[in-house]
């Protein structure tokens, strides 16, 4: 598979008409694949809560669009704010496993996330509220 305008547009469409305004599209093999790779096309407005991943870190490469990644500490404060936009260089961030974490869309945006391990659906106490 080619990771082209084609596939992203493709993903940008289904995007815009979830009512979750995003999507995702799987890039493993099979569902016995022991990586997480996949593209996420965001819309603006869309929710993401604040959450983490204990046991991976998470890295996220910006393909397309502008938005800001925010690292949280315990109570939910923001510690961090990283704008990614790669007309101005800045491509993506790696996120350390257990960093609390969250993201504003600025402009429609697909990327790429990579995490390590199979798909584990986030628990009850890995989101806050």
């Amino acid at each position: 598979m080619i990771l082209d305008d084609e596939l992203l547009n493709a993903v940008a469409a289904e995007a815009k008409r979830s009512e979750r305004l995003r999507m995702n599209r799987d890039l493993r093999n099979s569902a016995d694949d022991t990586s997480q790779r996949m593209l996420n096309a965001l819309e603006v407005g869309t929710v993401l809560p604040i959450h983490r991943h204990r046991s991976t870190s998470e890295t996220q490469i910006l393909l397309r669009g502008r938005i800001d990644v925010m690292f949280y500490d315990d109570l939910g404060r923001e510690t961090d704010r990283f704008r990614l936009d790669p007309r101005s260089g800045a491509y993506g961030v790696d996120i350390p496993a257990g960093q609390w974490h969250s993201l504003t869309v600025l402009e429609p945006a697909v990327i790429f996330e990579a995490k390590d391990g199979p798909y584990r659906p986030l628990a009850p106490d890995d989101v806050l509220e």
